[in-house]
């Protein structure tokens, strides 16, 4: 139960921020004016008003609707992952609501304007200019979380088996002897 509540609260608090966030950005820019918020970033970050028909960062922009649909795949994908995680996970709830949850920001955005609001536009100049939203930002957060988790009980789980007593190794302690040069 608890890992279903953390997974609801995340899911929650990503899709809140990410719509409260756009709807400022709606409220107060112009669609393609930008603010500095922090002057001495710029031009490496900055708040532009734009809108995407595509993936995240912009990628497919034509395929939106198929977007829409993929979205609402991958909600319902996450979740029958996460009925078969471990109740002794302690980030997977958080970074699959946080997949979840940005998920549903942009699915309400293609509902509601027919496109996804973006305003956090990070640039390299001469090598990349990107504007996104922090739905797109959670998912792909959300995301890396997932892997590290995996990852690191991957790991533990080697790291036990070594340790595990088997019928040649009763005790499960190493058996490899450490020896030291004689003089």
């Amino acid at each position: 139960m608890r890992k279903w509540i953390l997974l609801s609260v995340a899911s929650l608090i990503t899709l809140v921020i990410d719509q409260v966030t756009k709807l400022w950005v709606i409220n107060n820019l112009e669609l393609y004016e930008s603010i500095q918020p922090i002057p001495s970033l710029v031009p490496l970050f900055q708040i532009t008003r734009s809108t995407n028909t595509g993936a995240a960062f912009g990628i497919l922009p034509m395929a939106g609707n198929m977007f829409l649909v993929l979205a609402i795949i991958i909600i319902v994908v996450m979740l029958w992952y996460f009925r078969d995680t471990p109740n002794s996970s302690r980030l997977i709830p958080i970074a699959v609501g946080m997949v979840i949850g940005g998920a549903i920001g942009n699915v309400i955005d293609r509902i509601q304007y027919g496109h996804v609001v973006d305003f956090v536009h990070y640039q390299i100049p001469n090598i990349i200019s990107n504007v996104s939203n922090l739905a797109d930002h959670g998912i792909v957060f959300g995301v890396f979380l997932i892997i590290g988790e995996n990852l690191w009980r991957e790991y533990q789980e080697k790291k036990l088996a070594k340790t595990e007593p088997t019928p040649d190794n009763p005790t499960g302690r190493s058996t490899s002897v450490e020896t030291t040069p004689s003089d």
